[in-house]
């Protein structure tokens, strides 16, 4: 049995892999999927990571999966757990050094023009759920904007990306591109919108214990 750990992205908490994970019990899994300190304008990506750590307390068979801005705390945790596989999903893959808030121009990203945090986000996803997930957003005021990545490298773990290809946040040809200049890699590809994993739990929750 593996314990996935589902790391959530900017604004947002545990309760986005709600439908996710109980997909992964039922295929015979554990997962954590902690709330990070994002309201904490004291903590940075190293609470985040100790956060993580905590929820998977004793657990050695881990995967991480790191959704969204969740890409930046995933491979952190994996180097400390030394984990048997590293998902980025509709993630950002961050470069040694880089700072969260440097990604966006150094990969070049453009946000999308003349759409709602609802279209942006949630584009397929059942209406009454996606007014549920923008009601559990967070603002974020933590501190890990500006900080430096501390890795000097990508992490000797087993990695995939996996994009959505519906995502109007992380367009499929960006995530391709990044993956490919980032890691080498050509990304797995799942239907769904940036929050597949409120629409498309079955189908991720298949990838993910097949990248096993």
């Amino acid at each position: 049995m593996t314990t996935f750990a589902l790391i959530h992205g900017g604004g947002g908490s545990g309760w986005d892999f709600h439908r996710l994970g109980p997909e992964l019990v039922a295929r015979g899994h554990d997962f954590v999927a902690p709330d990070l300190p994002i309201t904490d304008s004291s903590a940075g990506l190293d609470a985040f990571v100790k956060t993580v750590l905590a929820a998977l307390g004793d657990a050695s068979d881990v995967a991480v999966v790191g959704h969204s801005y969740g890409g930046f705390t995933a491979p952190l945790v994996a180097e400390k757990v030394h984990a048997r596989l590293l998902v980025y999903l509709a993630g950002m893959i961050p470069a040694p050094a880089e700072p969260p808030g440097q990604w966006w121009g150094n990969t070049g990203f453009a946000a999308p023009s003349g759409l709602s945090d609802l279209e942006t986000y949630f584009n397929g996803v059942p209406a009454e759920l996606a007014s549920e997930g923008m009601a559990h957003g967070r603002d974020q005021v933590s501190k890990e904007w500006d900080e430096p990545w501390p890795l000097t490298a990508h992490p000797d773990v087993p990695t995939r990306v996996v994009l959505c290809r519906d995502d109007r946040f992380f367009t499929p040809d960006f995530q391709r591109r990044i993956a490919r200049e980032r890691l080498g890699l050509t990304p797995d590809e799942v239907d769904g919108p940036h929050c597949a994993p409120l629409s498309h739990p079955a189908q991720i929750a298949d990838l993910l214990v097949s990248c096993l």
